[in-house]
């Protein structure tokens, strides 16, 4: 059973920052040069919005079969798995922010045509993203390094 659960941690981590990576240094800069903002923002409103529904899932998916691995480990948890989980809680929260603060600012903008404060509330996503995409990283690298 450990290794569903492994494998289920890993294909949720592939989704949330893999999805991170593709929005941030795919998606985004192709749009923002090839698109004006009121073709631009909607667009990025409704694909983050699908992508942010996912990460719900996967967050459930990591949170779960994280917490599963813990209980299986007991008192022989590696402590690097304690870091691992501080930085997910960080990254959770943040994606918290994003989601119910900036994005559901931007889908409001994007439904009024409000192109500036869209653009405001996607840049601030931007940032968010970025920040956890390298949070992302780190814990993979505790991942690696240190369990």
């Amino acid at each position: 059973m450990n290794r569903v659960f492994v494998l289920i941690h890993l294909a949720a981590v592939i989704v949330w920052i893999g999805g991170m990576f593709f929005a941030h240094f795919c998606l985004r800069p192709v749009a923002a040069a090839q698109l004006q903002p009121p073709q631009r923002l909607p667009l990025l409103a409704a694909v983050l919005g699908r992508f942010f529904t996912l990460v719900g899932w996967a967050l459930l998916l990591l949170w779960g079969s994280g917490l599963a691995r813990i209980s299986q480990a007991g008192a022989a948890v590696p402590g690097g798995w304690y870091a691992m989980a501080g930085i997910a809680a960080v990254m959770t929260a943040i994606f918290g922010l994003i989601v119910l603060r900036f994005h559901s600012r931007m889908v409001a903008a994007v439904a009024v045509q409000d192109w500036p404060a869209a653009g405001a509330a996607m840049n601030s996503i931007r940032q968010l993203v970025l920040a956890n995409l390298a949070l992302g990283v780190v814990t993979v690298a505790v991942a690696i390094l240190g369990s």
